[in-house]
């Protein structure tokens, strides 16, 4: 994976954009747009002490953001074009949303909705 850009939110988080872009053929390449961001786990984010407690023992104290979007069998020559146009359509359709200032508290609330609907995917909780 090449680390393409990184974009300073509003919010204090940075976005990082990624290429994880392969050849799949001698004239094709799967296309694949990366972007992370860290969040950090913080207690006020959550009403009740104990939701805090238990997302950082269920991700730690960090929790990454990801969006993963990708196309299959694109000719050599339009990678790069391809690669801008989904880079473009993410910074259009969902950077601003990424950049409220909300967005990291809701972002960590729904990991702790995750943990309370899917208990089962999470090995301590049954412990």
């Amino acid at each position: 994976m090449k680390l393409v850009e990184t974009i300073a939110l509003p919010n204090n988080l940075a976005l990082k954009v990624w290429d994880k872009s392969r050849r799949i053929a001698q004239d094709t390449t799967k296309v694949e747009l990366v972007i992370t961001i860290d969040v950090v786990v913080q207690k006020e984010y959550f009403s009740d002490p104990e939701q805090y407690d238990m997302v950082v023992k269920t991700f730690g104290s960090s929790i990454t953001y990801e969006y993963r979007k990708e196309r299959t069998f694109v000719d050599n020559r339009n990678r790069e074009t391809v690669f801008r146009e989904l880079l473009e359509d993410f910074k259009r359709d969902s950077l601003p949303y990424l950049a409220r200032p909300h967005f990291p508290s809701r972002f960590a609330r729904s990991k702790f909705r995750d943990i309370l609907q899917h208990p089962y995917t999470y090995d301590h909780i049954r412990q």
